[in-house]
């Protein structure tokens, strides 16, 4: 019995941990994958950089972004962190 109750803490301390860090992470990074499914040509997004740029072309892993007329970069899906409403870019 004595050693059991050694162990209480730790396992409080695991059962803690996981609800207010690992839990919470997992969920972004579903939330992030499926964002990053669902990206399609047109879409107006920002990346793991700051640059912002609407997307011309999608392929499995990379996308097309034109940053400017006539300025394209290819870039890695996972790279987009946010999905901005269409006609931001205009606005700014």
């Amino acid at each position: 019995m004595g050693n059991l109750t050694q162990f209480v803490p730790i396992i409080l301390m695991f059962i803690v941990l996981y609800f207010l860090m690992i839990r919470p992470q997992m969920k972004r990074q579903k939330e992030h994958k499926a964002m990053i499914e669902a990206v399609t040509r047109g879409d107006e997004v920002i990346t793991v950089g700051g640059v912002l740029g609407k997307i011309t072309k999608v392929s499995d892993v990379y996308l097309s972004l034109e940053v400017q007329d006539g300025t394209e970069l290819v870039i890695q899906k996972s790279a987009v962190t946010t999905l901005l409403p269409k006609g931001t870019i205009k606005s700014l």
